[in-house]
């Protein structure tokens, strides 16, 4: 039997697949977003050509290499990013954030120019009305300053990004307002952000909705449209998931979650879940490469059950689920092993169930993990193991495993 036959879909028992046919890009904000994280050390600019390789070989389409108009080490970095992408005549489009301003814009243009590569300026600006009754700005200003900034860039040879900040608590005349501005002014691609986690995935579907239908095709224009979210209340992978459902041609995420607060759509989950909802179709074996050098580069830690990428995510040492992968197993078939206790089939992602031996295993779990290193299953060896393993408050070793079996750790 098939997969499909063995595994009944409730997600898509209705008939309606929100999903079909979409295409979407991602774009990452790993090296400009996720370094906002008030946690990470900002990586040399050594590890960050090594993020961006590993960003070229996951597919990734475009990145944010940082936001020059921040200093001089932000605007260095952004040069040698750019120009690894030039010299290495990588796919993945550059674009860099830049404040509605000229100062900010200016070091784009000259970044590019340098690099001989074109790089998207994604000129930003709040727009919710608490943030414009804390600022003392209002709409109009915002307008005269959206115009002026995207002309600017247009002049200096940028192609525009156009974002708004907390666009998800922006009331529809001033998102109309500011985003029908920037598209008359040249601007080709706008960026609807939910900048502190606000949304619910019905309001990321409603804000895709109203500014494909009120705005872009209006405007008659051809208009990316991207969605950018943040993970306050733990909807960030939904909220990007119901964007696309929506319309949305591009989402931006950042490698493990990094961000301001408690950061951006997880870049990793957002490939996972595109892969298994047929939406891309590429190789993901590096994936927990790149999450773990992200981690290294930054100082962060991955936790052990986080999702695809934890080191418990195919772990388990719990009897019934151990014993249904091993009959899996012995059946000969990597994909029933792969699906019967596990939502996400780690092979499509260079992994492998891993079985372990502890207090809620059972015998199946000591044969299988002799078995799996060519050790002989002495009955005596058998029941040391499993004696130990119930009088344990944790998961065995290998060494304290080995040792029990009489052997020596392989160095």
């Amino acid at each position: 039997m098939s997969l499909d036959e063995l595994i009944h879909d409730w997600n898509n028992a209705s008939g309606f697949d929100p999903f079909r046919g979409r295409t979407v890009m991602l774009d990452d904000e790993t090296l400009r977003d996720g370094l906002q994280n008030p946690s990470v050390h900002d990586p040399t600019i050594g590890e960050k050509i090594e993020i961006l390789h590993l960003m070229e070989t996951l597919g990734i389409d475009s990145v944010n290499i940082g936001l020059p108009g921040a200093g001089p080490r932000a605007l260095a970095d952004t040069e040698a990013l750019a120009r690894e992408i030039a010299r290495a005549k990588m796919k993945i489009r550059p674009n860099c954030a830049a404040r509605t301003h000229e100062n900010d814009i200016r070091p784009i243009a000259e970044v590019a120019q340098r690099a001989g590569i074109a790089i998207e300026a994604a000129t930003f600006l709040g727009s919710s009305p608490i943030r414009r009754l804390v600022e003392d700005w209002t709409v109009d200003h915002l307008q005269r300053t959206t115009e002026n900034a995207v002309r600017f860039a247009l002049t200096q040879g940028l192609p525009v990004m156009y974002v708004t900040e907390d666009t998800t608590r922006t009331d529809p005349a001033t998102i109309k307002t500011l985003y029908s501005t920037a598209i008359n002014c040249g601007a080709r691609a706008i960026v609807l952000c939910d900048t502190v986690g606000h949304a619910t995935p019905i309001g990321a579907y409603n804000l895709v909705r109203f500014a494909l239908e009120q705005i872009v095709r209006p405007s008659g224009e051809k208009i990316r449209v991207d969605w950018h979210g943040h993970c306050d209340r733990g909807l960030a992978i939904a909220n990007s998931l119901a964007a696309i459902a929506a319309g949305a041609n591009q989402v931006h995420a950042a490698a493990n979650s990094l961000g301001e607060r408690v950061g951006n759509t997880p870049m990793e989950l957002m490939l996972v879940n595109l892969r298994l909802l047929g939406i891309i179709d590429r190789d993901l074996s590096r994936l927990r490469e790149y999450s773990e050098k992200v981690a290294h580069a930054t100082h962060t830690t991955i936790p052990p059950n986080y999702p695809v990428i934890g080191r418990d995510a195919f772990r388990t040492a719990t009897g019934v689920h151990a014993a249904a992968i091993i009959k899996a197993y012995k059946k000969h078939d990597a994909m029933l092993a792969n699906s019967v206790y596990s939502g996400v089939p780690s092979h499509l992602f260079g992994l492998e169930q891993v079985i372990e031996i502890g207090p809620m295993s059972g015998r199946s779990n000591v044969l299988y993990w002799l078995e799996h290193r060519g050790i002989p299953a002495t009955e005596e060896v058998v029941n040391r193991i499993y004696a130990a393993a119930k009088q344990s408050t944790r998961v065995l070793t290998e060494e304290e495993i080995l040792a029990l079996c009489g052997q020596a750790s392989p160095q």
